[in-house]
């Protein structure tokens, strides 16, 4: 005999157990905002993203990196769906919208091409900063006048001390031709050369003895307070905005500075490529740019925020027309085709 209230027990069982067996629809992740960690970061939290996630309502969740086709491939390829914006640079831009990597951008919602600076406009990228890598070193540790020259950072007898370089090929065999003599505007014609590759790398052969080699820019401002270089490659925000938060006493030297733009683009998998959109189209408004712009010293992609920032802004920015008269413009499509068999010899040169 089936005990009375048996039936109705095991009917709600069935139930529980059919809506356990139900695929249940799951909280969406927050919106992944990708960036290059450390100050700049930290910059871009206070200025876009914090501000984009209260107007919105959207939740973000930050990640940090540091370069490389080869993660972006990754995720694609592999099916990871974990980072939805990314700040990449120009040649991860050109080789990742070329391989599908990346999603076309709605100009039409950024307000039109002709409102960024030439630069900064890709299919798949709009241009989140104009920035440089320049010299930078500890005044309190050198006296005078300092280095002025790509030249004077390779003489380790006037100013003794390490080195701190990144650990890439992009923008050392630049600054090693820059110090062999070599004027701004035949850097990429001789390297495009194997005797100009060569003579690059005997360059650095010269200084590898005292080079500090570094991954992220974020770990310039330690290496130098910490003395363990006496000065390094850099980008002019994190020393001045080191200088204002801890008092440092670091110096800038834009001659031979090499600049290049970064992008905010979508990944091609992300499930969320119009909260992205959103996201992208607000960090790149004009007065967002300029308040990111008045927390970390950056050349600004946005026409009108460029025309708008104040100029004492400007002065530790690559957009500074002084700054600009003293640059190179790095050539990414130079990256893009030789990227891959420079890098192979670069790493077995640190190697060795």
């Amino acid at each position: 005999m089936i005990p009375r209230g048996f039936g109705i027990r095991f009917a709600g069982l069935a139930v529980l157990l059919a809506l356990a067996g139900c695929d249940v629809a799951e909280e969406p992740r927050p919106l992944t905002v990708v960036g290059w960690g450390g100050s700049t970061q930290a910059a871009d939290r206070q200025a876009l993203v914090a501000p984009f996630s209260k107007s919105t309502g959207i939740a973000v969740r930050e990640d940090s990196w540091h370069g490389g086709i080869g993660v972006i491939r990754t995720k694609v390829l592999g099916g990871d769906t974990s980072w939805d914006v990314v700040q990449a640079e120009t040649e991860e831009i050109i080789l990742g919208c070329e391989e599908g990597l990346f999603e076309p951008l709605d100009w039409s919602a950024l307000g039109g091409r002709g409102a960024f600076t030439d630069a900064a406009v890709n299919t798949c990228g709009v241009g989140s900063q104009l920035w440089s890598y320049l010299i930078g070193y500890d005044g309190d540790r050198i006296a005078g006048a300092g280095p002025q020259s790509w030249a004077d950072f390779w003489d380790v007898r006037r100013f003794p001390g390490k080195r701190g370089i990144r650990k890439t090929p992009k923008y050392a065999l630049e600054i090693a031709l820059m110090a062999d003599g070599v004027p701004a505007a035949q850097i990429y014609p001789l390297l495009r050369t194997r005797a100009g590759v060569d003579r690059a790398f005997r360059k650095l052969d010269e200084l590898k003895p005292h080079v500090v080699w570094w991954s992220s820019v974020a770990q310039v401002p330690d290496l130098l307070g910490s003395g363990e270089v006496v000065m390094s490659v850099t980008s002019p925000g994190r020393l001045v905005v080191a200088n204002r938060d801890e008092k440092r006493n670091f110096k800038l030297q834009w001659n031979g500075n090499i600049y290049a733009v970064d992008y905010w683009a979508i990944l091609k998998n992300s499930p969320r490529k119009a909260e992205a959109m959103q996201f992208i189209r607000f960090a790149t408004r004009p007065v967002n740019q300029m308040n990111l712009a008045r927390i970390m010293p950056t050349g600004l992609t946005n026409r009108a925020a460029q025309d708008g920032i104040e100029p004492r802004w400007r002065e530790n920015t690559a957009t500074e027309p002084e700054n600009m008269k003293r640059a190179l413009k790095l050539d990414g499509d130079f990256w893009v085709e030789y990227g891959d068999e420079l890098t192979q010899r670069f790493n077995a040169w640190v190697a060795r």
